[in-house]
Formats: C-alpha cells, sequence, structure tokens
C-alpha cells in the first residue's frame, strides 16, 4: 500500500470543508501626534501604562496639518479607556471597522477584497499581515450598514 503525505491543506469542494474565516467587529481609536521624534511613542507609552495590549497600530502622517495620526485596537476597561482619553485618544465614530482572521493562503485579499465590490461595498481602508499560516486584516467602512453586510460575506470567503 502507498501513502501520501502532503503538507498542503484540503481544498474546498464537493465534499471537503474550508476554514471559515473569524469576523468580528471592533472599535478603533484615534489620536493626533505631533510631527517630532517620540510622539507616537508618548501616545502608546500611555496606553501601555494602562495595561493595553494591542492587537493593531497604524500610524501615518496627515496632509491637513504637520503632524499625523495613530490609530489603536482594543483598548478595554475603564482604566484603558481613561488613559486613551488622557492620551488624546477618541473612539472613531466615523469608521467602523471588521477584524477579519483566517488561514493565510495565496489570493485571500484579493479574494476578499472582490467579494466586497461584487456587493457594491466600498472600502474606506485596509491593513492587513501574515504571520505564520495565519492572517488577521482590519477593514474600514463608512457606514454601520456596509460593515455589517461585509461581515456576513468575508464569513464566506
Amino acid at each position: 500500500m502507498l501513502h501520501v503525505i502532503s503538507n498542503q491543506r484540503p481544498r474546498a469542494g464537493p465534499g471537503r470543508c474550508s476554514m471559515a474565516m473569524k469576523v468580528s467587529k471592533v472599535d478603533v481609536w484615534a489620536a493626533g501626534i505631533k510631527d517630532r521624534p517620540g510622539a507616537l511613542a508618548d501616545k502608546l507609552s500611555a496606553l501601555a501604562a494602562a495595561k493595553a495590549n494591542l492587537a493593531f497600530v497604524i500610524a501615518r502622517r496627515t496632509s491637513k496639518a504637520p503632524g499625523g495620526v495613530v490609530f489603536v485596537t482594543p483598548l478595554k476597561g475603564a482604566r484603558q479607556l481613561a488613559a486613551a482619553r488622557k492620551a488624546g485618544f477618541k473612539r472613531t465614530g466615523s469608521l467602523h471597522s471588521l477584524r477579519v482572521d483566517g488561514p493565510d493562503r495565496s489570493g485571500i485579499g484579493a479574494k476578499m477584497t472582490a467579494a466586497l465590490a461584487e456587493a457594491g461595498i466600498n472600502l474606506r481602508g485596509l491593513s492587513a499581515a501574515a504571520i505564520g499560516k495565519q492572517f488577521a486584516a482590519y477593514f474600514a467602512f463608512d457606514k454601520v450598514a456596509d460593515a455589517t453586510r461585509a461581515a456576513r460575506l468575508l464569513k464566506k470567503v
């Protein structure tokens, strides 16, 4: 008898299972940062002092004024929220976000964004990374309704 050993995952199809995406709504917090060395470190240090364990941080310059903006998630509990507010963070009311986790595979980003496009859902932003055999992606939408529809679609990709 011949046994074949493969490190490849079974593909989805008739009679086969595909691993579902884990999709969750997340609150994103944002704060302005000055254009100087250490400005971002100051913001993150304030959150670290409150024991925030951040899963996502993105910082960039803005074109509106000298400086930039930092986005973070998650913040939990009264202590972390108080530290965030004191450091200038506010929960983004106009940014509706989803975190999507799943097994990394070739073309997964293209498949997810194509599914959203085919459903007529416009993206405000996307940040993603693969670590080992898993990926995490943060999708941002302008409307709550779009985020809700996207959550249902992305679970099926």
